[in-house]
């Protein structure tokens, strides 16, 4: 089922996100939600927060080749646990900052561990798009966002076009 995505500036998107201590059926289901969202938004990474959830649960698929299987992953409780010195930077976007992009500098490759939808611990170490995006996913659940990396003049303007973009939105479902 699809859920609404929280658009910057809102409160619940600065808030760390709770642990995930027992793994049930209905946290399972969420994560497919979240899933079929993170699709049809289109996007390639989605975090429980932004759809209003405090529960440290990301979503990601970073095939970008139509022609290649995707790779869908659910994360309960990731964290990185190592990363490079070498760096990359991306131009990350952010599906609760609809059409703003900005170049973001991270670790060019992170070892991440996290649940499985099984319960079983994980581990991968990731490189690239998957790297860049792993993290901004795992911000997302310590209350960080994308714009943060920026400077606070580029913050500001992008969070005031955000605020517009709110007030039309809610005109037009009025």
């Amino acid at each position: 089922m699809l859920k609404p995505i929280l658009i910057h500036p809102d409160p619940r998107l600065k808030k760390p996100a709770a642990l995930v201590t027992d793994l049930s059926d209905e946290l399972r289901t969420l994560a497919e939600d979240m899933l079929e969202t993170m699709y049809d938004a289109p996007g390639i990474g989605l975090a429980a927060p932004q759809i209003g959830l405090s529960k440290r649960l990301i979503v990601l698929d970073c095939v970008k080749d139509d022609s290649a299987a995707p790779r869908p992953l659910a994360m309960f409780n990731p964290e990185v646990i190592a990363s490079s010195d070498d760096t990359s930077v991306y131009e990350e976007g952010c599906l609760s900052i609809p059409e703003v992009y900005a170049e973001v500098t991270r670790p060019a490759e992170v070892e991440v561990r996290w649940m499985n939808l099984k319960g079983e611990e994980e581990r991968e170490v990731f490189t690239g798009l998957w790297a860049t995006c792993v993290q901004h996913e795992i911000d997302h659940l310590d209350g960080k966002l994308f714009i943060d990396y920026l400077k606070p003049m580029k913050r500001q303007m992008i969070t005031r076009k955000m605020v517009k973009l709110k007030r039309e939105r809610a005109r037009e479902q009025a």
